[in-house]
């Protein structure tokens, strides 16, 4: 018989985040100024989870891969979270 393919990345349970009561506000904060200036470049993010002060978003489209994404990531989404939310302490990608 054939060996098993190995499995694809699609085939890797995705990490389950439990709803946090955090969760609506931070996905407001994105919708409302961060995923206009990411779409207008090309790319998009998605809210992951909040879990233990760290926000988990998956960056997609032209941002996943871009050298200036961690600049994005960690100067602009992390500061505007921290400031409207102390119980963030870091933001951190997913990759596709």
């Amino acid at each position: 018989p054939a060996p098993k393919p190995a499995p694809s990345k699609e085939d890797q349970p995705k990490k389950e985040y439990a709803v946090s009561e955090y969760d609506d506000a931070i996905r407001g904060l994105l919708d409302e100024y961060v995923r206009p200036a990411v779409e207008s470049d090309g790319g998009a993010i998605e809210f992951r989870g909040f879990e233990s002060g760290t926000v988990t978003v998956l960056l997609k489209g032209a941002c996943a891969g871009c050298p200036s994404s961690t600049a994005t990531l960690k100067g602009g989404i992390e500061n505007l979270l921290k400031q409207h939310l102390p119980e963030v302490q870091e933001v951190v990608a997913e990759n596709e």
